[in-house]
C-alpha cells in the first residue's frame, strides 16, 4: 500500500521467475529500466489498470513479472 492506502504494485527484475529467459527481451520493465539507474517500477492502481488496457489492445507487451515465493 501506498501513503494513500492504494494498493501498488512494485516489479523489480530481482525478484522475477522469469529473469534472464527469453521473455525479458520482450519486458515493459526491461525496456523502463534497461538504461537507466532504476531497478523496479512501482505502478499504482490507476498506472496498473492503465497497462493493462494498453496490454489489451496489444500497445504494449503483457506484464510477464512473477515474483518469486
Amino acid at each position: 500500500m501506498n501513503a494513500n492506502n492504494q494498493p501498488v504494485l512494485v516489479i523489480n527484475c530481482d525478484s522475477c521467475v522469469m529473469r534472464e529467459t527469453d521473455a525479458c527481451s520482450d519486458c515493459l520493465v526491461t525496456f523502463m529500466c534497461g538504461d537507466s539507474q532504476e531497478s523496479a517500477v512501482v505502478f499504482n492502481l490507476e498506472e496498473q489498470r492503465a497497462v493493462r488496457l494498453l496490454a489489451n489492445a496489444g500497445m504494449v507487451p503483457t506484464l510477464r513479472h512473477r515474483a518469486v515465493s
